[in-house]
């Protein structure tokens, strides 16, 4: 294998400096802005060469998937920063693609104590949760829910689930009913469930957590 060149050197510098400062991986459009890259794609390639020499491990369609083979060990702390990606519908779906986990930036993180996931390593997000069809799932409108990024589901996992169909978000219930139908069900028997066919439906993260602020 070929010298690792001058730009995977300072990539991977940057991934163990801002691991060790934030407790989680930067986003592909972090990397590209702080070292002045001419594009994602740019990232993407020679973070697929870091991978390729063992460097690294990522985790397909998540840009904020990346755990150092080496280096610090930020996941050990007290405290680990859990970025906050955006909000998701626990009522009806509402169109909010911005906020999906692969696409939006962190504006802000909670901190949770690291003890409570020792497994954290793949990687946790946060999302605030707009409705209340989750409710008996104690699971209500502006808590803050923790989700481990998924890419699949077993029956009667809730998960954050992306709509290709109807470009929407909703935290539900996942039922693969049969090879053509799935169901989105939600915890609250005032509201009905969602039908979707398999291929409208994108896995985002499993929920693992919730925060709830009482006032």
């Amino acid at each position: 294998m070929r010298k690792m060149s001058e730009r995977q050197r300072r990539i991977l510098q940057f991934l163990e400096r801002f691991i060790g400062e934030h407790g989680y991986p930067p986003s592909i459009r972090q990397i590209q802005t702080a070292l002045g890259l001419s594009s994602t794609s740019v990232v993407d390639y020679n973070l697929d060469l870091l991978e390729k020499r063992g460097l690294i491990r990522r985790q397909p369609r998540s840009s904020r998937s990346i755990t150092l083979v080496e280096g610090p060990a930020p996941l050990q702390r007290a405290q680990l920063a859990v970025p906050v990606l955006g909000a998701i519908a626990a009522g009806q779906p509402i169109p909010v693609p911005e906020d999906l986990p692969a696409r939006g930036e962190a504006a802000e993180t909670v901190e949770l104590p690291a003890a409570l996931w020792p497994d954290a390593t793949d990687g946790l997000y946060a999302l605030r949760v707009r409705g209340n069809s989750m409710v008996d799932a104690f699971i209500a409108d502006g808590d803050i829910v923790i989700l481990r990024r998924r890419d699949s589901a077993k029956n009667g996992d809730m998960v954050a689930v992306w709509l290709r169909d109807r470009q929407e978000v909703t935290l539900k219930r996942f039922y693969q009913e049969t090879r053509k139908r799935v169901r989105l069900q939600p915890e609250n028997p005032a509201l009905a469930p969602i039908y979707v066919r398999p291929e409208d439906v994108e896995i985002q993260g499993q929920v693992v957590g919730v925060i709830r602020r009482y006032r």
